[in-house]
């Protein structure tokens, strides 16, 4: 990734957050976190990875937060942002954090078992 599409990335992930915490009236959307986003080297397309405080809200997340893409883009341009184009964007669970977690206990049991 060129430093542009870093930094317009990390751009978008606070913004988005932002979005997030204020804007949004679904209360179980307001618990998410973006982690990660991936931008196309044009920037029309970004994948928004993101985990959620109560896993047990995942499902029901990835679908509003999908459902609401029209809603976060409208706002997105509303703020004026250094692109010319506001990217589509698809919400994607990071099972990053959870695969993380996973090792670690693994870890941690090896080391107890020595």
């Amino acid at each position: 990734m060129s430093i542009k599409t870093e930094r317009l990335a990390n751009l978008l992930i606070k913004e988005i957050s932002e979005i997030l915490m204020t804007e949004i009236k679904d209360e179980d959307i307001k618990f998410v976190t973006i982690t990660h986003i991936d931008l196309s080297s044009d920037l029309s397309y970004a994948k928004v990875y993101f985990t959620v405080l109560n896993d047990s809200n995942k499902e029901k997340c990835i679908h509003d937060l999908n459902n609401a893409t029209g809603f976060i883009r409208s706002e997105l341009i509303k703020r004026k942002l250094e692109m010319r184009k506001i990217p589509s964007l698809n919400f994607i669970f990071d099972e990053s954090i959870d695969y993380g977690n996973k090792i670690e206990n693994i870890i941690k049991e090896i080391h107890n078992e020595e």
